[in-house]
């Protein structure tokens, strides 16, 4: 596993910080663990040339937040490019999330940091997930359709913002997350401030069951709290 972050994110008594948290979850897929940045944010390239020569063969699952993976990956990526040193990632599942309010100012879409990825170290598997520390368990995963698939564990609904009444299928609202992991605390059922709109049940074309989504972005005047996004802001 390749982590799109530093060391020092475990360290300093961040273990309890949502940053931590994600990179210890996802670390449970792993068998080994490789830290791509220094805790400067600075690609170690030297160490990922030294990762991937020992593990280039195998399947490799890398996990970073979203802005992270824009700020300080893709664009060393592009700098070492020039320099004529690239990396082959085409063995790799990049699964990131974490907020994209900053990209999108900066007109970066989803289709466009995927072509980007693919065309700087040939990296095409990539899912976008939404979840959150607040709520055990709650990670819904990207399919490649580009829609957020619920858990066998979790679900969602999508509030009208008037009168918090059920919106249909379509129908912009407020996003609540429903999950049955959490049991030391009232997480099972958390109305976000997140907008988004309910796609469809059962009928993604990738075949997956259960409720699919989309988030559109945040509440107005709504506080950052995605983990890509609060890191981002120190960047405006």
């Amino acid at each position: 596993m390749i982590v799109i972050d530093c060391p020092g994110a475990l360290k300093s008594g961040a273990q309890s910080s949502a940053r931590a948290a994600g990179i210890l979850g996802f670390s449970m897929f792993s068998s080994r663990r490789f830290f791509a940045l220094d805790d400067e944010m600075h690609l170690d390239a030297e160490g990922l040339r030294d990762f991937l020569e020992h593990n280039g063969n195998r399947r490799i699952l890398l996990f970073g937040f979203t802005f992270m993976v824009w700020q300080h990956f893709y664009r060393a990526l592009v700098h070492l490019r020039e320099q004529g040193i690239s990396f082959d990632l085409s063995r790799g599942v990049l699964i990131h999330g974490g907020g994209w309010k900053k990209l999108r100012a900066e007109a970066v879409s989803r289709d466009e940091l995927h072509r980007r990825l693919e065309d700087v170290c040939s990296l095409r598997e990539i899912h976008d997930y939404y979840g959150m520390a607040e709520q055990t368990g709650c990670v819904c995963m990207e399919c490649e359709y580009g829609h957020l698939h619920t858990s066998v564990f979790s679900d969602v609904i999508v509030r009208r913002p008037l009168d918090f009444s059920e919106a249909v299928p379509g129908e912009t609202g407020i996003v609540q997350v429903l999950s049955t992991l959490p049991e030391s605390y009232p997480g099972h059922s958390l109305l976000t401030e997140d907008e988004g709109v309910l796609l469809g049940t059962d009928d993604c074309p990738c075949g997956r069951k259960g409720r699919y989504f989309k988030i559109t972005g945040r509440l107005r005047n709504a506080e950052l709290r995605g983990c890509s996004d609060t890191y981002a802001a120190k960047f405006s």
